[in-house]
């Protein structure tokens, strides 16, 4: 390792994968796409169907941006519609396992059947054109038809994460006065059964909504009667089943343009009420679908898999618009990956083939305890591995390589934003691969690391990471607050800024070390929190660790590490020097903590960031408010 934590490994990858991949010379196609990135987008947007074309590429008039002007088109048309006209339509579109182990297999061409019928369904009980639809389901296949059903008739699907409490539910739909609710009664995780049978009843004092429609995951009932929508009374309950039964499986697309939102979803800031992050059809249409053809290099026979839910982000852009405009075979799971046994995930790939295998790295370290457990899969379908969310520590990336890649599996780390809506910085299979870096930036994606001046910073130094110009998938706008869409433009002109801390190498390689507001100030240094965490887990005895800052007695801020260790160790005083002389090899005596703790659980979201805040909170001795995650 060298200075600051970064691994000195390149990892090159084979002739057979550079031949194989879209892309398959980085630099040239990156220099072309800068010299015209008005050229590069409209070739890609003509991969893709539209009813009208665009008279213009790209509107730019700082900050707002609005890419294929005055074109028309319908994201559902090219995930599902132009597909059934071809081969496809006898393709599977989706495999879904749920947790006890049930099975379902869809194609394309039913797919499209079932899309419409809800499609038709909705327009029945009155959704128009720009209503809101908020989707609350666990990880079924009646999540994605819900978002395509919605998206095909023009309304906006706001999804909210199953795992939210009734409260935020309940705050959402009263935000977008969204119409129509649509659930589930049930969802297995971790062997437990969860029921809505709570969060509805929280429901009668929701005054937009008028009709809450229920898909029977289990047998159990949860409605014992039905209500009539009354201002102020509860909204009238429909089972999905009985709704779309009879229904008309043909249902044209509405032709939306470019520019008219598509979806919402809701981000949280590091302070204050969540963000409400507006996508459209058209731009987040062909950055979608560029991003996953290039970035994880998807073919036909490819079947992929992403492990996040489509209620966050991820989910949304690589588990259904990209891979499903791609024409993808994908696979979702319902339920918890390490149930009932710890290499659940690893049967679910051998099971289904699963070639393309896109996760986080909260996960690759709790799969990394289960290397004995590991040898009894063969894995030998894999053949690209994908991370999201947060950095990736080294060791962590070269065990993924190794022990679930077999040494042969590109390993793509992947940086974006709810608000960009699209990867910008990232590795490509064909690109030579460095553990723990982000990689480069998309094409045409101009990123810099800056100073809060603007100036941008030398070879190796940290500073704000940012980037210069548009992109088709950044956000429209942030709803009912436009004003918090300026401010990602507005703390230094021509730049959107990240709120990431990152530095470049003397190859061009980005390394997150994590968010601005987690770096530490220890003598007028900014130091990234994920910085010190990758020293910390480069320990083979450390299963997780957060590092915080908090007041030193010689001013500043110092470094405190909480730890989860693996089992059969414990946190004694040997422990604690072999951690703080990696961090002292790994950064330098700048960021050697002067506490290390060992704890049973760190604080995270359900996407798995770790709350730094939270354990920051209980160390100053504050009391932790509530959150929902």
């Amino acid at each position: 390792m060298n200075d600051r934590g970064k691994s000195n490994e390149v990892y090159i990858p084979s002739e057979g994968i550079v031949e194989r991949a879209f892309l398959k010379n980085y630099e040239e196609v990156y220099r072309q796409s800068i010299e015209d990135v008005e050229g590069f987008w409209d070739k890609a947007a003509r991969e893709v169907e539209w009813f009208n074309p665009w008279t213009k590429v790209l509107e730019w008039n700082y900050p707002r941006a609005k890419w294929f002007v005055k074109g028309k088109c319908n994201i559902v048309h090219n995930a599902l519609d132009r597909h059934v006209k071809t081969w496809r339509k006898n393709k599977v579109a989706v495999y879904w396992e749920g947790e006890p182990g049930e099975r379902r297999v869809i194609t394309y061409g039913e797919l499209y059947k079932r899309v419409n019928k809800l499609a038709n369904a909705l327009k029945k009980l009155g959704v128009r054109k720009g209503d809101f639809i908020t989707i609350y389901l666990p990880i079924l296949p009646e999540q994605i038809i819900a978002m395509l059903a919605c998206a095909k008739i023009g309304a906006i699907h706001n999804v909210v994460y199953y795992g939210y409490s009734a409260r935020v539910l309940r705050e959402r739909i009263m935000e977008t006065s969204s119409k129509v609710l649509i659930t589930s009664n049930g969802a297995y995780f971790g062997g437990k059964l969860t029921v809505v049978a709570n969060v509805i009843s929280q429901l009668s004092q929701c005054p937009p909504l008028e009709y809450v429609i229920i898909k029977k995951r289990v047998d159990i009932p949860i409605i014992t009667e039905q209500y009539q929508p009354v201002r102020g009374a509860e909204p009238k309950y429909l089972y999905w089943d009985e709704l779309v039964n009879g229904a008309p499986d043909v249902a044209e697309c509405e032709i939306m343009d470019s520019s008219e939102p598509l979806f919402i979803i809701y981000t949280s800031g590091t302070a204050g009420k969540p963000k409400g992050i507006v996508h459209s059809h058209g731009g987040y249409m062909v950055g979608s679908y560029l991003t996953t053809k290039l970035v994880f290099d998807i073919k036909d026979e490819d079947v992929y898999w992403c492990t996040a839910s489509p209620g966050w982000i991820t989910g949304h852009t690589y588990v259904v618009y990209g891979p499903l405009i791609s024409g993808a075979t994908i696979l979702i799971y319902e339920g918890d990956l390490n149930y009932p046994n710890p290499t659940r995930w690893a049967k679910l790939i051998d099971d289904y083939g699963v070639s393309i295998f896109y996760t986080i790295p909260t996960y690759i370290r709790t799969f990394m305890l289960q290397d004995e457990l590991l040898r009894r899969h063969s894995l030998q379908s894999l053949r690209l591995l994908g991370t999201v969310g947060e950095p990736i520590d080294p060791s962590a990336w070269k065990w993924f390589h190794k022990v679930v890649g077999k040494g042969r599996c590109p390993v793509i780390d992947t940086w974006w934003q709810t608000e960009t809506g699209v990867i910008l910085i990232t590795s490509f299979p064909s690109m030579p691969l460095k553990p723990g870096s982000v990689g480069k930036p998309f094409p045409t994606i101009k990123a810099g690391v800056i100073s809060p001046t603007g100036e941008l910073l030398k070879e190796g130094e940290e500073g704000m990471l940012a980037i210069n110009g548009p992109w088709p998938g950044l956000m429209e706008t942030v709803y009912q607050d436009p004003r918090k869409y300026i401010d990602y433009w507005d703390l230094v002109q021509g730049w959107y800024v990240t709120g990431d801390i990152s530095s470049v190498d003397k190859d061009g390689y980005f390394w997150i070390k994590g968010r601005s507001d987690d770096a530490i100030k220890i003598a007028g240094y900014r130091i990234g929190t994920a910085e010190i965490e990758k020293a910390v887990l480069s320990h083979p005895a450390v299963v997780d660790a957060a590092a915080i800052g908090k007041p030193s007695p010689s001013g500043g801020e110092s470094v405190k590490v909480f730890l989860i260790l693996k089992e059969g160790w414990s946190l004694d005083e040997e422990l604690v020097d072999e951690v703080k002389r990696r961090v002292l090899e790994y950064i330098g005596p700048i960021a050697v903590p002067s506490e290390v703790e060992a704890i049973s659980e760190l604080p995270k979201t359900r996407s798995g960031k770790i709350l730094r805040r939270l354990l920051r909170e209980r160390e100053l001795g504050k009391k932790a408010f509530e959150y929902d995650s």
